[in-house]
């Protein structure tokens, strides 16, 4: 492992630290697939593109935060991390499959750990065992994580009124709503978000919250100033659904989330842990998988 360099990412590195990463969440999807599910796909080209261009997000908006490990021109893995005020997330980290258990993922770990500076953090962790204690050993409380997976039921899908489309006008109080429940705004991500995702509000005087929504119709990241809020905006979610559909990152303390699958009729299952540091958990939150 001596010939392993970890170094700060570039973007000549972008195309190859995604086939990396590619493959590397290839083997963990078939790994972790459960029996009733269908079997995982590689990802697409339209996803490689994805990809590619969040990670360039990235180095252009905090680039101090994005690492990779390269052997011989090869990137056998990556850490992308960034810092938002007093808050750090990881937005993803993995090492080829083949390379795991050597020692890299670590030096990956430390590289992002020590530019958080003793932030408070988050992101979303696979249960790799190695990874996990990785990640409780640097101080991180692992919350287990529930999704809800399925077909909606439309005829559960009630009226909902006080909602509305965002638009960056808003940003100002979601970042304030962010601060609230997490410690820091989300700042340019809401740009990005915004950008790539269809974005709904609740605003009046005693009920504000948000949920971007992708283009299956899946909530991307929700955030809401108490729980019925909440739910209102995860069923204009379930409501834009195209197919089967994915609620996750659901954690105990938003159980209210679960409520609202069940209602409408979608499956519930385990999925990972929300990793917390110097904050708790928090509520009533959906975290997004790469926005935190």
């Amino acid at each position: 492992m001596d010939h392993v360099v970890v170094r700060p990412m570039a973007v000549a590195d972008l195309a190859r630290a995604e086939r990396t990463s590619s493959e590397t969440f290839y083997v963990a999807d078939q790994l972790s697939r459960r029996v009733s599910e269908p079997e995982p796909q590689p990802r697409d080209a339209a996803g490689a593109e994805k990809w590619i261009a969040r990670m360039r997000y990235y180095l252009d908006v905090d680039p101090a935060g994005c690492w990779v490990a390269e052997d011989d021109g090869a990137i056998v893995g990556f850490a992308i991390s960034q810092n938002r005020g007093r808050f750090w997330y990881l937005a993803t980290y993995g090492v080829l499959p083949d390379r795991q258990g050597g020692g890299i993922g670590k030096r990956l770990m430390d590289a992002v750990l020590a530019y958080a500076d003793g932030r408070q953090g988050m992101f979303s962790s696979t249960v790799h065992p190695g990874a996990t204690r990785r990640y409780r050993l640097a101080g991180f409380t692992l919350h287990p994580q529930l999704r809800m997976v399925g077909t909606v039921d439309r005829s559960t899908l009630p009226a909902i009124g006080g909602l509305r489309d965002g638009t960056a006008d808003d940003f100002a109080w979601m970042d304030r709503l962010d601060t609230k429940l997490r410690g820091a705004g989300h700042g340019p991500d809401h740009g990005y978000l915004l950008n790539t995702m269809r974005l709904v509000v609740a605003k009046s005087e005693n009920r504000r919250g948000y949920v971007y929504i992708d283009d299956a119709g899946r909530a991307a990241l929700l955030a809401a100033e108490d729980t019925e809020t909440a739910s209102d905006l995860l069923w204009e979610a379930l409501a834009s659904a195209k197919g089967e559909t994915l609620v996750n990152c659901i954690t105990a303390a938003n159980h209210w989330a679960v409520d609202v699958g069940l209602a409408a009729r979608l499956d519930i299952g385990q999925e990972g842990y929300l990793a917390v540091r110097g904050m708790a958990d928090p509520r009533p939150y959906l975290a997004s998988g790469q926005f935190l």
